[in-house]
């Protein structure tokens, strides 16, 4: 009986070492997504800030003779 209860501590110890890990490791993630979040955003904000290009799209493009 004493072999089991003091066996059945040690998993509870291990799981809840574990669980911490697992929990520092997920906030660590989440400050990294938030992080890349804003930069995924001011990359955004500075494409369209760009002036458009002298190209037309292609829709504006008439069809090569070709066609």
């Amino acid at each position: 009986m004493e072999e089991r209860l003091i066996e059945l501590e040690s998993r509870v110890s291990f799981q809840e070492h574990t669980l911490q890990e697992l929990n520092d490791i997920l906030t660590a993630q989440q400050q990294e997504l938030g992080a890349l979040r804003l930069a995924v955003q001011e990359l955004d904000r500075r494409l369209r800030a760009l002036a458009p290009t002298p190209l037309a799209g292609a829709e504006e493009e008439t069809p090569p003779p070709h066609y």
